[in-house]
């Protein structure tokens, strides 16, 4: 069985391939020393305490049930489960999700759908609450403001629990561990992470803006350093073309792009 990851990427990056990259013999590896470890969490605004508290209850019954394991596992080992969400949800009150589904294997679009680890577990969450799951797709870094106005309920992004972000929301609890993760294309002067931090080092990271890989960047690299994009998808085609030396993005993501690029 061919795992899930893979052919979920070839279509994320099916457009980008066929108009952006043309013929390109550019190959990509993954770093193996981390960038920085890091839980998800859900966001919601500091004025709905209620939900908050429906969507932890929600969280703990998936993880005592086991859905929370089968729906990762669908995504990041390819075992299928025979879950069932949201069969019966029409004509329930809605629950809005503000992701950015560019970020796979946490969103991303399938055959016009998003689907993914994020979009699977709001769905089992609005089943527990006896809501219908609506998908708010937008740029990462207007996920909290929609969250804050009421435009969306809650906000599911790969999104790290930060103390500026706790000034802004309020976060669930944790339901994924990321790690991020730094790509390199093959035969790149750049072995570790701590080349970046090499005294007179002067490599350009590419980040997805607003995520935390990107916060990171900036804190530890100065923004001189650091070039932003509106998806992961972007800053590694930037990376292959040649405008940045790195990308910075979470380990499953990074995985995903370059098994997508080398495997073309």
């Amino acid at each position: 069985m061919k795992k899930i990851i893979v052919l979920a990427l070839c279509v994320v990056l099916a457009i980008c391939t066929l108009t952006a990259c043309g013929t390109n013999d550019v190959k990509l590896n993954i770093l193996d020393t981390e960038y920085a470890v890091e839980d998800y969490a859900i966001c919601v605004a500091k004025d709905n305490p209620e939900l908050l508290e429906k969507i932890n209850n929600a969280l703990k019954e998936m993880e005592a049930d086991g859905t929370k394991k089968a729906i990762v596992d669908k995504y990041i080992s390819g075992i299928e489960h025979d879950l069932v969400f949201q069969a019966d949800a029409e004509g329930k009150p809605e629950l809005h999700m503000a992701t950015n589904a560019q970020f796979p294997p946490y969103e991303y679009y399938e055959n016009n759908k998003i689907v993914g680890i994020d979009a699977e577990m709001a769905a089992a969450i609005a089943d527990k609450l006896g809501m219908k799951l609506v998908i708010d797709d937008m740029e990462f870094d207007a996920i909290i403001t929609a969250v804050q106005t009421g435009k969306s309920d809650m906000g599911m992004a790969g999104m790290t629990v930060t103390e500026d972000r706790l000034k802004s929301i309020n976060f669930s609890d944790t339901y994924a561990t990321g790690i991020q993760s730094v790509i390199v294309p093959e035969g790149s002067k750049i072995t570790s992470v701590d080349d970046l931090f090499a005294e007179g080092a002067e490599y350009l990271i590419g980040t997805q803006k607003g995520t935390t890989g990107d916060i990171y960047a900036e804190g530890d690299f100065g923004e001189k350093r650091v070039m932003k994009y509106a998806s992961g998808n972007e800053a590694v085609q930037a990376l292959i073309t040649g405008k940045v030396d790195c990308v910075i993005i979470d380990n499953e993501p990074a995985k995903a792009y370059v098994n997508a690029n080398n495997n073309k």
